[in-house]
Formats: structure tokens, C-alpha cells, sequence
């Protein structure tokens, strides 16, 4: 019963906000209650509010205004560029989550007990001003005994609570809307309620967000182009994480950028290094980069380097995904719209029963006129968009491990043109695209697949004679019910019956092969490498020419 309640107080809750921001005119306009429409003139925010900002800016804030399940519904809605209108899906690329800070003395309750032990036991120095808020935590600038300044990340009190009772309340209404809209069902709400629901529990464990920082850390350890702060494991748990504190411009204040003299070309150019070579050379991505988890160091304006923080959400492909991914690029790149049809059928992204034709068609409708542009003018994410709204007639199925990255995609095309208009992200991008094509598929990338699979095949090895065995020998008692049903059919027929050469071929092949692995086991060719190159080819070669003696033998 008291569930029961909650859940009807934070739907009036969600009413109040949706009709402070004139939403429920979007509610209105759809064909049910489109008769009702007129109680729209009843709500006296219509006349403020609803009146002089965009739909789309009334809809970001009203999301803001809910709390952290919202916010994140909504940047996972930016994504979804086949389904919503481009004035929606842009307005919430910009979600921001900043929240109100909890008291600083609650903070250090929590810290206390997840540490067992006073906070000056751990600490010379505790900032109780929060430094950042956001709506699962909040981050506070300390020093620790060895002089080291870090900040410390808290999870607010009974976020997961919060978070339960809206996830619960938000699956209900996406089985209303699969239930009463048909349009939902392409949209997939509970699946979509899954992911949000998957992401938020994820950035609830912060000893995740601290191994997500470490492996990050790891492949750019030696990088002059991005700095990822330390983990202090021995301070962290799953309610705190302490980590190294970084000194930064945030790369949305232009005007400090410029007054440090920082090269904003270069930024934009190592913007898209970072991303490309998180993607394709390290199969491991910040998925969070929107502006306020990135900062620009000082230290050498002229050769800038990332800061990054916040690494609670990353992602990562597969080969297959990264593969289609960088050809579809290129295609793209090249007007090879034919190619771009098929990679979307074969990576599943569109039904197999799709005509590539028809597809074919429809992108070169859409991309004709944008190529017409110069290379540096054209948006990839305006592109996608198109792309998307073209493609949602043809049933495009949008992979979930290709919506972080999409996000992630959006973010720094835009930074990248916000620090310098006249970047051509083409330019810049084809060349990882192709260096990453040729290790896949050069000279190179096939000695590499047989070097990873060589333990695999060494240890598969032994067992080849006993399998070569067990078919020869189903293969010999299917050609002896053959021959025997030929003899029968002879003797009937008064004919003799039929010699068969494959006897021979076993039985010359048995023993060719037989004696070439003798010849190994018995004459190693260098006593050095005699382990490695003789005796198990010899034994292999020995033991596989025995089997096919035998099977010839047995025909």
C-alpha cells in the first residue's frame, strides 16, 4: 500500500513539472485526447512558459527538473535520431546533470562509515564545500597525509531508493505506451527502460568507475595528448572513490581557453584523435564526453593536452562492430552507397529481407546534396540523422552497443566544431579508419591471427589423429553398406562387382604419410629446434598416416 502511494505522489509530482513546462500539450495533441485539447488554455504556465521557449528547451528542463532517471532517459533519447524530430533530439544532446549539493557534514558521515575510521586518520586536509554535484553523486576536494591533493566522489543517500521507485514507475508507463501506441513498439520503451536501468546501477558501484578509469589510464599511461587521474584503491569503496585531482580549463570556457594562448585547432584535432583511438585501437571508449568531464591542461598552451574525469559510463565493440563501423565510414566517405547498403544488411542493422537497390536509392537521395558541401562543412551527426530518418521506413534496428558510441560521436563533433569551425572531421578521421582496415586485413593481421590461435591449435593438436580416425571410420561403414548393396545388386544382375580406387588412395596415402613422420620422429633436421618443429609434426604426420592406413585397410 505505502508503494502504492509513493508511486501516485511522484505521478502528480511528474504532472505538476510536465504541465509548469506546458508538456502536456504534447499529451493533447495525440489523437485520444485530441478533443480534450482545450484544457491546454486552463493551465496558467500556457501563458508564460508555454508561450515563449521551445518545445524543446521546455522539454530538456523539465527532465533536468525530475531527477537522475530522467536525465538519463533523455540523453539515451538524443540518440535515437530515427525516432524523434531533430528539434527534440538536438535540444537533449545538452542535458546537463547538475543537482543541488546534500550538506557536506552528511558526506563526511558516509565517508567515515564506509572507511571505518575518522576522516583525519585518512586526510590532512577536507574540503566541506562540494566542489561538483550531480544527481547519483558529488565530489569534494581533500589532501592526503603524503601531501597528495585528490577529491572524493560520494553517492548521495538513498539514491538507490530513488532510483528503484523511478524505474519501477517508468517501466509502468513504458508497458502503457507498448500497450495503447503502436509507434512505441519500433521504439522499444522497456528495453530502452532496461538500458537506463543498466546504466544507472552500473554508475552506482563507483569501484567501477575506478576500473573503468584504471584501464583508461593504462592505454593512454604514456600519452602527451590525454591525462586520465590515478585511482587511490586503498581509500575506495563502492559508496567513495578518491582519486588524483586534476587542474584544468573546463573546454567549454572559450574565453579562458583563448586567454591561456591554448592552440584551439590542435584541441579540436586531438579531440578526434582521443575518440578514434579509444574506438579502433583500444576497443575501450569514454562514453561520457560531454563538456563538463573535460578540461584542457595550461602547461603548454601550444601543445594541449585532456584532462578527463567522470568514467562511470564506457563502452566498447566487437571486431564485427568495429569492422562495419570503419567501412561503413569510408564508404561513406567515398559516395559508395552500394557498399553502404549492404554492410548495413550484413551487420544486421537492417532486416535481411531488405533490397539493397531500395536502400541504395534512399542514401544517395540524402547524401547527394550534403556531399555537395565542403568536406569541413558537413556534419557527421546531421548526416546519421538523415541517414536515420531515411532508414526508419526500411525497419533499421539501431544496435545498444552502438548507442553509446553514437553519443559519444555527437559530443565531440560538436566540441570539435565549437573550438574550430573550419575542422574538416572527414580529414582528420579517414586516416585511422584506413590504418585500422589494413591491420585487420593485411600480411600482418593474418600471422597475428595465427600467432593468437597457435596455443589453441597446440593443445587441439594431439587429439586430429583419433578424430581424422572416428571419420574414416563412419566414412568406411557407409562405402561397406555401399559396396555390399553393389555386390548384392551384381549377383542379382549376374555382373561382378565394381573395384573401387579409393581403397588404394587410403592405403598410398597411409603410408606416404606414415613415413614422412617417421622420417621426422627419426632424423631431426636441428637438434635446437627438434622439439618444436620436428617431433610434433612427426608424431601428427605418423599418427594421421596410421589412420588412413587402417581405414584403407578396413575398406
Amino acid at each position: 500500500m505505502l508503494k502504492l502511494f509513493t508511486r501516485f505522489f511522484r505521478l502528480l509530482h511528474i504532472n505538476f513539472v510536465l504541465a509548469r513546462y506546458n508538456l502536456d500539450e504534447i499529451i493533447l495533441a495525440t489523437h485520444w485526447f485530441y478533443p480534450l485539447r482545450f484544457l491546454t488554455y486552463f493551465n496558467p504556465w500556457y501563458w508564460t512558459t508555454g508561450r515563449t521557449l521551445p518545445r524543446g528547451l521546455r522539454l530538456r528542463r523539465a527532465l533536468e527538473d525530475l531527477g537522475p532517471i530522467f536525465v538519463k532517459a533523455g540523453q539515451i533519447l538524443s540518440t535515437r535520431l530515427d525516432f524523434l524530430p531533430d528539434d527534440l533530439a538536438l535540444e537533449l544532446a545538452q542535458l546537463q546533470d547538475r543537482v543541488a549539493p546534500f550538506p557536506g557534514k552528511e558526506a563526511k558521515k558516509i565517508i567515515e562509515a564506509a572507511m571505518k575510521c575518522p576522516l583525519p586518520q585518512v586526510f590532512s586536509h577536507f574540503e566541506t564545500e562540494a566542489l561538483a554535484s550531480a544527481s547519483i553523486a558529488q565530489v569534494h576536494a581533500a589532501t592526503l597525509h603524503n601531501g597528495k591533493a585528490v577529491v572524493v566522489k560520494v553517492l548521495r543517500p538513498q539514491i538507490k531508493k530513488v532510483i528503484d521507485g523511478d524505474l519501477d514507475l517508468l517501466m509502468t508507463l513504458a508497458k502503457l505506451a507498448e500497450r495503447y501506441w503502436k509507434g512505441a513498439r519500433s521504439f522499444k520503451p522497456r528495453e530502452m527502460v532496461d538500458e537506463i536501468a543498466h546504466t544507472l546501477y552500473d554508475e552506482l558501484d563507483l569501484l567501477r568507475e575506478g576500473a573503468n578509469a584504471s584501464q583508461l589510464r593504462r592505454n593512454f599511461l604514456h600519452s602527451p595528448i590525454l591525462h586520465i587521474p590515478e585511482i587511490y584503491w586503498s581509500h575506495s569503496h563502492a559508496n567513495v572513490l578518491v582519486m588524483e585531482r586534476i587542474e584544468g580549463i573546463p573546454i567549454h570556457d572559450m574565453d579562458k581557453l583563448r586567454k591561456a594562448g591554448i592552440n584551439l585547432k590542435k584541441v579540436a584535432e586531438r579531440g578526434i584523435d582521443i575518440f578514434f583511438t579509444q574506438v579502433f585501437r583500444d576497443n575501450f571508449f569514454h562514453a561520457d564526453l560531454h563538456p563538463g568531464n573535460l578540461f584542457i591542461s595550461a602547461t603548454n598552451p601550444q601543445d594541449p593536452k585532456y584532462l578527463a574525469v567522470d568514467f562511470g559510463i564506457a563502452g566498447s565493440l566487437n571486431s564485427k562492430d568495429q569492422r562495419y563501423l570503419a567501412e561503413n565510414m569510408l564508404a561513406f566517405l567515398k559516395r559508395d552507397y552500394r557498399r553502404v547498403a549492404e554492410l548495413h544488411i550484413a551487420s544486421g542493422w537492417l532486416p535481411p529481407e531488405t533490397r539493397a537497390d531500395q536502400f541504395e536509392g534512399a542514401i544517395r537521395a540524402v547524401c547527394e546534396p550534403i556531399f555537395e558541401l565542403p568536406l569541413k562543412d558537413i556534419s557527421f551527426a546531421q548526416l546519421l540523422y538523415r541517414l536515420f530518418q531515411t532508414a526508419r521506413r526500411f525497419h533499421i534496428n539501431i544496435q545498444p552497443q552502438l548507442i553509446l558510441l553514437q553519443k559519444s560521436l555527437f559530443s565531440i563533433e560538436s566540441l570539435a566544431r565549437q573550438l574550430c569551425p573550419e575542422i574538416d572531421l572527414w580529414k582528420t578521421a579517414a586516416p585511422y579508419l584506413e590504418h585500422w582496415l589494413k591491420r585487420q586485413v593485411g600480411v600482418k593481421a593474418f600471422f597475428k591471427r595465427i600467432r593468437d590461435n597457435l596455443p589453441l591449435w597446440s593443445e587441439k593438436l594431439p587429439e586430429i589423429p583419433g578424430l581424422i580416425f572416428e571419420v574414416l571410420n563412419e566414412t568406411q561403414q557407409r562405402q561397406e553398406k555401399i559396396r555390399f548393396a553393389e555386390e548384392r545388386q551384381a549377383r542379382n544382375n549376374n555382373q561382378p562387382p565394381a573395384t573401387s580406387g579409393a581403397r588404394y588412395f587410403w592405403v598410398g596415402s597411409g603410408l606416404t604419410l606414415t613415413l614422412a613422420g617417421g622420417l621426422l620422429l627419426l632424423h631431426p633436421f636441428h637438434p635446437t629446434l627438434y622439439h618444436a618443429f620436428s617431433a610434433t609434426p612427426g608424431w601428427v604426420l605418423a599418427g594421421t598416416g596410421l589412420a588412413f592406413l587402417l581405414g584403407g585397410l578396413m575398406r
